[in-house]
């Protein structure tokens, strides 16, 4: 029996990677800024919107590797036998995303390097050439193998580090307000563009499905994987990533909400704030530690990012123009011009990049229920791995609370209501 039970953990172990990748392209954007202005912004009254965010897109993160493990196709093949407009859909918001989410990420990056190193007297620019430059070596010489491992070091290091701060926080007393405090309401239409900003990237971009797919599929070429084993890896990944999310939310609304300090609410400014949390709970002799991790957080997403939307396109491509094989070349070429082009964004656009990540984050969410039913309407083809009722239950509570928010959205932003 115990020989049984380790040899099934050590399988399950080998299998992680995707689901874990998945985790660390997730906690960018979305966790170390939005999920933390949230909770400095409202404290814990968008807990919920989190919790639900993370519940109703699960069932179509899920049938991303789950598709995978049964048929042995990524799900941008299932896009092309449905159709070929799917197809095309998705290639053209991908390579929007692509552009818009490098830039996003590696200029975070390049903000949390800045604060490092200010005796250095790099501009932020010129450090995020440095941080796309490097991923993109360090992808060329061994793509998938680099971040498999690297993103296991960095959510470990991560999840361990924001823990501590909150629990720190906790016990100290954490979330006393000023005696001027008046608690904001976030249950109005003026708040509804961060709320759908926060549940956009929540716990990522949807496209990170097709993404992660593509990931067990190079797992696969690899080392065998059961569907049983890729499925722990990804609910590993999925899971970790929604609670942790629950755990940034918690240290702005511990150590900021309330404070009297004002929130500042572009990205690269907010690092700032954000690692004065840490050393304000953990100790001011944790501030560098945790730069650092936050550091190698936003750089494990930067790689994430730029190998799966890399990986996305090529593959779709690919479909379209009905290719019978691609190449590690060809990926590297995508890996360059993905890494050329959200460079071409910081250095033409500057300022605006921040911005344009929360536009990308709004769209991500406008166009989630597209992809979402699409996702869906793969796996309940049937067969020998169809969902199980309770998960196509989920899926469909899912498609109407998603389609919902976004016509609500799309209903305030044309002025249709107030």
């Amino acid at each position: 029996m115990d020989g049984h039970t380790q040899s099934l953990w050590q399988r399950r172990f080998q299998a992680m990677g995707p689901g874990i990748m998945m985790a660390s392209a997730a906690v960018g954007g979305s966790h170390i800024i939005a999920s933390t202005q949230a909770g400095a912004l409202y404290g814990w009254q968008l807990a919920l919107i989190i919790i639900l965010a993370n519940l109703f897109k699960y069932p179509f993160f899920r049938f991303g590797p789950q598709y995978t493990l049964a048929t042995g196709k990524s799900l941008l093949q299932g896009y092309a036998e449905k159709s070929r407009v799917y197809l095309w859909v998705f290639f053209v918001l991908n390579l929007f995303a692509t552009v818009i989410n490098t830039a996003a990420v590696a200029m975070l990056c390049a903000a949390i390097l800045n604060f490092v190193l200010p005796a250095a007297a790099l501009s932020v620019n010129t450090l995020a050439v440095l941080v796309l430059s490097s991923a993109v070596i360090l992808l060329l010489l061994a793509p998938y193998r680099t971040v498999d491992k690297l993103s296991k070091i960095i959510m470990v290091s991560l999840t361990l580090t924001t823990t501590a701060a909150v629990l720190v926080a906790l016990f100290n007393g954490g979330g006393e307000k000023a005696a001027d405090f008046i608690e904001p309401n976030p249950w109005n239409m003026g708040a509804l563009a961060f709320i759908v900003a926060l549940m956009g990237w929540m716990p990522a971009p949807i496209e990170i499905s097709v993404i992660n797919s593509m990931w067990v599929s190079a797992k696969k070429t690899l080392s065998k994987v059961s569907y049983e084993d890729g499925l722990f890896d990804f609910n590993v990944g999925y899971i970790s990533t929604a609670l942790l999310a629950l755990v940034f939310l918690a240290l702005g609304a511990l150590v900021q909400y309330g404070s009297g300090t004002e929130v500042k609410m572009a990205g690269g400014a907010y690092i700032g704030q954000l690692i004065d949390m840490y050393a304000a709970t953990i100790g001011e002799w944790s501030r560098w530690l945790v730069a650092f991790i936050a550091f190698a957080c936003m750089y494990g997403t930067t790689l994430t990012v730029v190998d799966g939307y890399s990986r996305s396109n090529m593959e779709a491509l690919r479909l379209i123009a009905g290719w019978e094989k691609t190449s590690n070349r060809m990926l590297g070429w995508w890996i360059v011009l993905a890494a050329v082009s959200g460079l071409g964004v910081i250095l033409f656009f500057k300022g605006a990049v921040m911005a344009m990540l929360k536009f990308a984050m709004i769209a991500s969410f406008v166009s989630t229920p597209v992809f979402a039913w699409l996702n869906l309407s793969l796996v309940r083809r049937g067969g020998e791995h169809a969902p199980k009722p309770w998960l196509m239950g989920l899926a469909w509570l899912g498609l109407v609370y998603l389609s919902g928010f976004a016509l609500l959205f799309l209903l305030q932003q044309t002025g249709m209501i107030g």
